[in-house]
């Protein structure tokens, strides 16, 4: 053979040193396009489906001449957090009720890149074909990927659309897009001739017919340039490379263009190695010079696991020729990288990027970080290289950013890493809100990682970041979901220190309440005992109620006394209706007799107390603990009234139709009453 790079493509090449990345000084390289042809394009097509307001004078349409790849396109920029490993349903969704009517180009742009959506030439086929029943919504569609993306167009996207227009009848406009295309040096398929003759023949159009007939006859579709790759293809998918191969290419007697050598490469993408050997063979033989899109095309080609080294030299020359990597090239082999668990090499990419013009979006640090975090095992280096890479493009990690790599971590169950990431996100230069750290000190503690919940607690207070007490709350809710109550008290203990008790009513209702769930409400109420004589903690009024509850049904009932005496000192109501039951149900005359004289400052409390005490009893059928409780009551009550009334009540039965006084059997005794 007369070329000797043949034989080393067939041997692996391997990068020889690590790559180095260098930030592109300069500004794209562009082929130009054909100036003629684009003139005949816009004055042709339809570009009031956009807007009213858009002429072929708009910006739109001359920034096409100077400026053929748009790197502030938002399509062509903007990832979502995961980049499209393949076209999704919903993306055509979102298109057809964005192109639904008549709107501004501004207006798209911002609508598509809020849904995320990458135009590529497959989305356009695919959304094309997905609207064959709805003309006006693919007229809009085409013409504003004809203005902003016009690289995405190939001759089947011209087809396509060519057959909506002839499926529907509408005749000039077929006519119109036929001339645009023969000046592209496209041609009418055949699906296209056969629908479009079927209409006209309906609807009895006999010059249109014949006009169609000819057009068609005249070789048009042989000798469009997708028939011309169709045949390259098949020369070099045939057979292995050699000169005889060379020879048949020439045959054809064509001239490939940046267009065609593309569509060839893409259609070569399942023999990446024959590709390769095309894509050289044509610079080398001097037929075409390669530019952008055919750089691209190729490292598209071999962005794969089993051709990665020769993608990297690809996309190195290409860099080196002042050539810049397209979002659309990024973004597929960034997924198939991915995809393969080739985070390195994902890595490595997205660097390659954020270098030069095209850069990534945020969504895809996120996405890569994400990756590595949930990866099969947690690779810091690239971790903090990313975040290395990414801020120092001018770039701001957020809170959004941290809960997403929380989340991943949390995915595969590798809590106990939370501080490696927070601190490789802070030396990144994240300033995390407390919420965000609040959700770490929850992950740490609740997971039972009481070192790295030490850890986090000391690099908290080190970093000046202890003054938030929901912080404490979070770490301490965290163990006691975990059930560690010890390292919880441990842990509200040190809260009490380092931020004292004004703030810690929370935590601590959070800590009453686990014990209380493990039916240790006895240490509760020590902890509560010592929190508030010795760090002067003042306990909610909800949690004195809940721990009086809780004491009363485990046996706690001179503990829940005094916490009557607490409350008190709080300023707090006392809460009776939990004493009334208990004594009312297991307790004696001595303990009613306590639980009064405890509710109140003064020597008893009120009258009324009392008688709900008393019918409370009644309710509880305990006639004789009633009589018992009433011989201990002071002489102003054994003598009152209300309470001599409900006694006969409770003995004569009447008080079974009374609602104020639940009563049960008579008792058996008379009440006792005072002399």
């Amino acid at each position: 053979m007369r070329y000797q790079w043949r034989l080393l493509l067939l041997r692996a090449h391997h990068r020889s040193s690590p790559h180095v990345f260098v930030k592109s000084s300069f500004s794209q390289v562009h082929s130009q396009p054909n100036l003629h042809s684009l003139s005949s394009l816009t004055s042709h097509f339809h570009t009031h489906t956009l807007d009213p307001k858009l002429s072929p004078s708009h910006p739109i349409f001359n920034s096409r001449l100077t400026n053929p790849i748009n790197p502030r396109n938002p399509l062509s920029r903007n990832l979502s957090s995961e980049p499209a490993l393949e076209l999704k349903d919903s993306d055509h969704g979102a298109i057809a009720e964005i192109f639904a009517k008549p709107r501004g180009v501004d207006d798209i742009r911002k609508d598509l890149e809020l849904n995320n959506v990458v135009i590529s030439h497959d989305l356009v086929l695919r959304v094309l074909k997905s609207l064959e029943s709805n003309p006006d919504v693919a007229r809009r569609f085409f013409d504003w990927v004809l203005a902003c993306e016009g690289e995405r167009l190939s001759s089947k996207s011209y087809n396509f659309m060519l057959g909506i227009f002839g499926v529907i009848g509408s005749v000039s406009e077929f006519w119109d897009l036929v001339d645009v295309m023969k000046e592209k040096g496209y041609g009418v398929s055949k699906w296209v001739h056969d629908k479009a003759l079927e209409k006209f023949e309906k609807d009895g159009l006999g010059g249109d017919v014949e006009k169609l007939r000819v057009v068609y006859a005249s070789g048009s579709t042989d000798n469009s340039p997708d028939k011309i790759c169709s045949r390259v293809c098949k020369i070099v998918r045939n057979e292995v490379w050699s000169d005889d191969v060379e020879r048949k290419i020439l045959d054809l007697n064509v001239a490939l263009s940046s267009d065609m050598v593309k569509v060839v490469l893409e259609n070569l993408s399942t023999e990446p190695m024959k590709a390769l050997i095309f894509f050289r063979w044509m610079e080398e033989s001097g037929f075409l010079k390669h530019d952008q899109q055919t750089y691209n095309a190729m490292a598209r080609v071999l962005g794969r696991e089993d051709c990665k080294d020769r993608f990297w030299k690809v996309v190195d020359e290409m860099r080196s020729n002042r050539y810049e990597l397209e979002l659309e090239t990024y973004v597929k082999v960034l997924g198939r990288f991915c995809k393969r668990k080739m985070i390195k090499d994902a890595v490595d990419l997205y660097e390659f990027a954020l270098t030069g013009t095209n850069k990534p979006s945020v969504h895809c640090c996120t996405f890569l970080l994400r990756k590595i975090a949930g990866g099969k095992q947690l690779d810091m280096s690239l971790f903090s290289r990313v975040v290395r890479v990414f801020t120092e493009n001018g770039n701001v990690l957020t809170d959004s950013m941290l809960n997403a790599v929380l989340k991943a971590l949390n995915g595969v169950g590798r809590h106990g890493e939370c501080n490696k990431v927070f601190k490789a996100m802070e030396e990144g230069g994240l300033v995390a809100s407390g919420s965000s750290q609040s959700k770490i000190a929850f992950r740490l503690s609740s997971a039972g990682k009481k070192e790295q919940s030490s850890e986090f607690i000391n690099n908290m207070e080190a970093s000046g970041r202890s003054s938030d007490y929901k912080i404490w709350a979070s770490l301490i809710e965290g163990h006691c979901v975990a059930g560690n109550l010890n390292n919880a008290s441990n842990c509200f203990q040190k809260m009490l220190e380092k931020e004292g008790a004004a703030y810690a009513g929370y935590a601590f209702e959070l800590l009453v309440n686990a014990y209380c769930r493990k039916n240790r409400a006895t240490d509760a109420y020590k902890l509560l005992h010592d929190s508030v004589n010795e760090r002067q903690l003042k306990p909610w009024h909800t949690t004195y109620k809940l721990l009086i509850s809780k004491l009363l049904v485990q046996g706690g009932f001179k503990d829940a006394l005094n916490i009557l005496g607490l409350m008190k000192n709080d300023g707090f109501p006392p809460f009776v209706d939990p004493f009334i039951e208990y004594v009312s149900k297991s307790g004696t005359g001595d303990d009613a007799i306590a639980f009064l004289k405890a509710m109140t400052s003064n020597r008893f409390p009120s009258t009324s107390v009392f008688l709900s005490v008393f019918k409370a009893y009644f309710k509880a059928g305990r006639h004789t603990e009633a009589q018992n409780f009433l011989s201990k009551c002071p002489g102003f009550i054994r003598n009152h009234a209300d309470v001599l009334d409900l006694f006969l009540c409770a003995q004569s039965g009447e008080g079974a139709a009374s609602p104020a006084s639940a009563v049960a059997t008579p008792a058996a005794a008379t009440p006792v009453v005072a002399a």
